[in-house]
């Protein structure tokens, strides 16, 4: 889950909040991973608790419940595809030096990760995208520090510029949109959960299951201010803004870590923030094939959709890809904007599926002892509250200023 969260609202939304608003965007990063916490915790709990996946749990629930998530599912899928993909086809382009089309990248990239999950190479590449995802994390504090050291790069009044207009609300709602990722990423969660039990041969208590979890939440939390923090030292108040096109991009974010530790860095840093960010348009290329065959498994639980599970995974393997190049071919290169609609969709959507989830781990089938704390559902709690209120003020804004 780490390695999808530390993606696009890391190296593209928490660069361009530093970049663009200073500091005035700390609080939002926070509090959206404090109050998303939570519902994201309780993927792996529910999995550990009970043996299923939340999918089967939202079917318990009801069909409310399910169609739901199905149907937000099915309409965010091809965006937020597109979204991380043409991230990583920026960088590659960038590492590569090959000035293709983002479109291309794209359907390269996609066709690799086909490939690697198609023959079952994945967990030899998520062992070194572990390793390069602490190069990455290790790179950025220092950055950060060696910023912080020079005072910024560039003379600045003041790090806390007025946020509260349309523009900045609605890029404030697109930033915690993604941060530090969806909350449908629980349910991919209590898959990754059940399969690892598969792989492994063993089930690891609740608390072990929990921090895991943890570690990896926690560390993705702090690397996002680490970004805010590069981007507003290194580039607010300098007169550059972050470019729509992605390409043009991938120079400027690169650029972030050149500034602060100097030239040589350049080849170090591309190479992690590229591998980085194909780890999550590989984990997301996993995980909607997934949690949609494990739709039809639930949804219609004969012998014929299980016999035939794997099958309907590897299909939908070149399915989601495909129509994920549709959506960049019709939209082009509007690198950010593709960006930003993708991770408001996912933060209108939080609201509700937060409640479902906080619905869900606290049913009576699940095990007394595995339920949240009173202090963890009361984080809930406010967390339906903050996520709600966001929404609601989002659209207030739309209709009233739009």
């Amino acid at each position: 889950m780490a390695a999808a969260a530390v993606g696009v609202s890391h190296l593209v939304q928490s660069t361009r909040a530093g970049a663009t608003y200073g500091f005035a965007m700390v609080w939002a990063v926070v509090l959206a991973n404090i109050f998303k916490y939570p519902f994201l915790e309780y993927g792996p709990r529910y999995a550990i608790a009970t043996g299923e996946s939340m999918i089967e749990g939202y079917k318990r629930l009801g069909n409310w419940a399910i169609g739901i998530y199905i149907f937000f599912t099915l309409g965010t899928v091809f965006v937020i595809q597109a979204a991380v993909t043409v991230v990583s086809a920026s960088l590659a382009a960038e590492l590569t030096g090959l000035a293709l089309s983002p479109l291309i990248w794209s359907f390269i990239l996609l066709a690799i990760c086909i490939t690697l999950l198609l023959s079952g190479q994945y967990s030899a590449l998520d062992g070194a995208i572990k390793l390069i995802m602490a190069v990455l994390a290790i790179s950025t504090v220092v950055a950060f520090g060696a910023a912080l050291y020079q005072g910024g790069q560039h003379e600045v009044t003041h790090f806390y510029p007025d946020i509260w207009d349309v523009a900045g609300v609605s890029f404030l709602i697109a930033l915690m949109g993604w941060m530090p990722i969806p909350i449908d990423a629980a349910a991919w969660h209590s898959l990754w959960s059940l399969e690892r039990e598969k792989q492994t041969q063993y089930r690891p208590r609740l608390k072990e299951s929990l921090l895991d979890f943890n570690i990896g939440y926690i560390g993705a939390a702090l690397l996002a201010l680490g970004f805010v923090g590069l981007g507003g030292l290194v580039m607010y108040g300098s007169g550059e803004t972050f470019a729509s096109s992605g390409t043009a991009f991938a120079g400027q974010l690169i650029s972030l870590y050149t500034e602060s530790l100097g030239s040589w860095a350049y080849t170090i840093i591309i190479i992690c923030a590229f591998t980085t960010m194909f780890s999550t348009t590989l984990t997301v290329a996993d995980a909607y094939p997934r949690v949609i065959s494990r739709f039809l498994e639930v949804l219609w639980p004969g012998t014929f959709i299980q016999a035939k599970s794997l099958r309907f995974y590897r299909i939908l393997l070149v399915l989601v890809p495909v129509f994920s190049l549709g959506v960049l071919y019709f939209l082009g290169d509007v690198f950010t904007l593709l960006i930003d609609f993708a991770a408001t969709l996912s933060f209108l959507t939080a609201p509700v599926l937060a409640y479902i989830n906080y619905r869900l781990v606290t049913a009576d089938h699940v095990p007394e002892e595995c339920q949240p704390r009173p202090w963890l559902r009361w984080l809930s709690r406010g967390g339906i509250m903050f996520l709600s209120v966001f929404a609601l003020l989002y659209i207030y804004w739309l209709i009233q200023y739009g």
